[in-house]
């Protein structure tokens, strides 16, 4: 075989195992896209629990935290979170969907806070050494956060344990 016909037929090899890798399998799910389409105007920061879609959508200008159980589609009632006066900034949900970390923009300051669902409670949490949350990211067990902070103009993380 010349030498050119063995290069050409390395490179259609290639190309073919290239194409083979290009489908990866990855299927949107049009389902539940729908719904959540339907439910907001737009969408940002997700957060994925075993069945549970948190994010913070948009509906008319309004943000606001929005749990979605995947099963069905259907947000979950979150009565407490969402408050007039406050403007979601991050959002993170439990495996168990049962705990949301959320950080806020409230009163021209900006807060940390963890919200219970089993008893619709929202609890601020304090940032030691002061600082300013930026992002957050709860563990699946919801037992740990990890919290971006701004502080003298550094950025921060900090691991907080919860109880």
């Amino acid at each position: 075989m010349s030498p050119q016909r063995t290069s050409l037929s390395a490179l259609l090899l290639l190309a073919l195992s290239l194409m083979g890798c290009g489908h990866s399998g990855l299927r949107p799910q049009p389902g539940i896209n729908s719904a959540l389409q339907r439910s907001a105007d737009s969408r940002r920061w997700p957060s994925m629990g075993n069945r549970w879609l948190a994010s913070i959508a948009s509906r008319n200008g309004r943000e606001r935290v929005e749990l979605v159980d995947l099963r069905n589609g259907q947000p979950v009632p979150l009565p407490g979170i969402n408050q007039a006066d406050a403007q979601p900034i991050s959002v993170s949900v439990s495996a168990d969907g049962n705990r949301i970390a959320l950080i806020r923009s409230r009163d021209g300051r900006t807060e940390l806070t963890l919200y219970r669902r089993g008893v619709g409670a929202l609890q601020r949490l304090p940032v030691e050494p002061a600082g300013v949350p930026r992002e957050v990211s709860l563990d699946g067990a919801g037992r740990l956060l990890a919290v971006q902070v701004s502080r003298k103009g550094r950025w921060d993380i900090d691991l907080i344990r919860l109880p």
